[in-house]
């Protein structure tokens, strides 16, 4: 029986990356697993990917396409998963964006849509969880994705910085206000991970003149990893597992780095 056996979590942006493997692990300690995503085909093929693995560990699967910034659409996603499974136990507010620009060129655009996904889409994240546990009859976890950017600002990526602050922020504010219905409210903050968002970073900072070549930007960020390497998604999901299970029962309110040492805070 798996740590996690009898609990059911969703979690969002959970098609490819960090978020699928956030879920996989989940499925592998016994959860059931929502795995939520704007693109809902692909969402889809994940948990169609894990029907094995959710059988094998004695947990359920399913897929649902959500737009984390439109209230309704989360609180549907949230109904669905509690009709599938039940009750929901465990919410990862993990879906994020970001969009570089020099910082003289960062536009009212730019700073709405990552602010809109980053930070609104946390808010109604935490909140519709909240809800949907306090009516349950209280106890439960949320898990928020934060970043090394949320702990130091970077001159390329001003909004994705603030929008990250913003996840701190509402971590801590969520659970000063949760303590009382025993929900807790966690996050975690990865540094640099080999995912597909990376790649496209990767892109976007050259497009910008950021960065000349490919690679350039990995390799300049994680210059200083103590650990020596970039993490894989596999690198963070002991500590998402952990932050999910009763082993973290007694934590809120705090932001774990899993960066290989890149922000000693």
């Amino acid at each position: 029986m798996g740590i996690m056996t009898g609990r059911s979590c969703i979690v969002t942006g959970a098609a490819q990356g960090i978020g699928r493997a956030i879920g996989e692990a989940l499925l592998e300690e016994g959860a059931d697993v929502c795995f939520a995503d704007l693109n809902g085909g692909k969402a889809a093929e994940v948990a169609a990917d894990n029907e094995r693995r959710a059988s094998e560990n004695g947990g359920a699967v399913m897929a649902a396409a959500v737009d984390v910034t439109e209230r309704d659409q989360v609180r549907a996603m949230i109904a669905r998963a509690v009709e599938k499974f039940g009750k929901l136990d465990v919410k990862f507010n993990n879906a994020g964006v970001n969009k570089p620009m020099n910082f003289l060129d960062v536009t009212e655009e730019n700073w709405n849509f990552i602010m809109r996904v980053n930070g609104l889409g946390v808010l109604i994240g935490i909140q519709e969880a909240a809800k949907q546990m306090i009516g349950q009859g209280g106890g439960g976890k949320i898990v928020n994705t934060a970043s090394i950017a949320g702990r130091q600002g970077y001159d390329n990526v001003a909004s994705y910085c603030a929008s990250k602050f913003a996840v701190v922020s509402l971590t801590q504010s969520a659970a000063r206000d949760l303590a009382k219905h025993d929900i807790t409210v966690t996050g975690f903050a990865p540094g640099v991970v080999a995912t597909e968002l990376w790649k496209q970073l990767d892109q976007d900072l050259m497009d910008i003149g950021a960065s000349e070549r490919p690679g350039q930007a990995m390799e300049e960020f994680s210059a200083n990893i103590l650990r020596g390497r970039v993490a894989n998604p596999a690198d963070i999901t002991g500590t998402t597992t952990f932050l999910a299970s009763p082993a973290s029962d007694y934590m809120t309110g705090q932001i774990v780095m899993i960066d290989g040492g890149m922000e000693l805070v």
